[in-house]
């Protein structure tokens, strides 16, 4: 059967109103965020058919590697709208709420494309960013940040970009190992306490509990990612750190600390390249959704 793209498009706009409801209610913006990222990451621009934007992160196989431990919860909720708009694809709805989540917890809006087509085959493990040592091929931090980025076509000022996603989301023990902070009331102040407004609208609601985040308010995209001010309650990976002091990253950690309109600029530019890394789309150029505005089911 051929692609109908007046239906698709439909279910697009649908799904987008539907997500955008979802994502607020149960504020798991951030895993949202990780999941599609995780899709992406893999690609490598050298070896055209190898990982991307593709969906592929839904396979048991690929959804097992190490790094994406916990994203089984996610790729459950893309499942949820996949049943009830069978006609879009898997790539589609996890990169369509990742750009709802940005923009729903404060940050810019990305520039999406849809229509993207479902791949079968899985990248091999090891494409995606580690954030502590042991690094692959025992090289540094700031090695394995351009080992993993520049593989995907990206620049030093993406990768700093980039890790200012950062600004939302947390770790966890039970899931990445690289914090002593796990799951429930085994949080930090800003993860574990229900008063705590993490949200960008001052709202309440923490989603699940427990974790260590970046940020205060790590269900907020602005820019305080880039000032830090060194409580101890806050996460500070391997890769974090080089991002903030290396000489050839610091100007870019400093220019989107002193500016968040600079950050957002640059994030969502080089967010919604991630989001078509080795994608391939049922009609050229992709299907663009008109604007939005305030979503009228929350």
């Amino acid at each position: 059967m051929g692609f109908d793209e007046q239906e698709y498009t439909k279910a697009l706009l649908e799904c987008r109103e539907e997500l955008r409801a979802f994502i607020d209610k149960m504020n798991c913006g951030p895993i949202m965020v990780r999941a599609a990222w995780h899709d992406s990451g893999t690609f490598d621009v050298s070896k055209p058919g190898v990982g991307g934007a593709n969906g592929s992160i839904r396979k048991s196989e690929e959804l097992g590697h190490d790094a994406n431990a916990g994203l089984d919860k996610a790729l459950r909720y893309a499942d949820n709208f996949k049943k009830k708009y069978p006609v879009l694809s898997v790539a589609d709805i996890l990169q369509m709420a990742s750009a709802e989540a940005i923009a729903l917890m404060g940050g810019p809006c990305i520039d999406m494309r849809y229509g993207r087509l479902d791949a079968e085959d899985c990248p091999q493990e090891g494409n995606l960013p580690a954030g502590n040592a042991p690094f692959p091929r025992d090289v540094d931090s700031k090695q394995h940040l351009r080992d993993v980025f520049h593989r995907m076509g990206f620049s030093d000022r993406d990768i700093v970009a980039l890790s200012g996603a950062h600004t939302v989301g947390r770790a966890f023990k039970e899931r990445s190992g690289t914090t002593e902070f796990g799951y429930g009331s085994k949080g930090t102040p800003y993860t574990s306490n229900e008063e705590h407004a993490a949200r960008a609208d001052g709202g309440k609601g923490l989603g699940m509990m427990g974790g260590q985040s970046w940020t205060k308010k790590w269900l907020t995209f602005d820019n305080s990612y880039f000032k830090r001010d060194g409580d101890n309650n806050l996460l500070m990976l391997e890769t974090d750190s080089i991002i903030a002091n290396d000489p050839s990253f610091k100007p870019h950690f400093d220019r989107y600390g002193e500016s968040q309109g600079a950050f957002f600029n640059d994030y969502a530019d080089a967010h919604r390249r991630l989001s078509e890394l080795g994608a391939t789309f049922a009609v050229p150029g992709g299907i663009k959704l008109p604007a939005y505005g305030p979503p009228s089911k929350l």
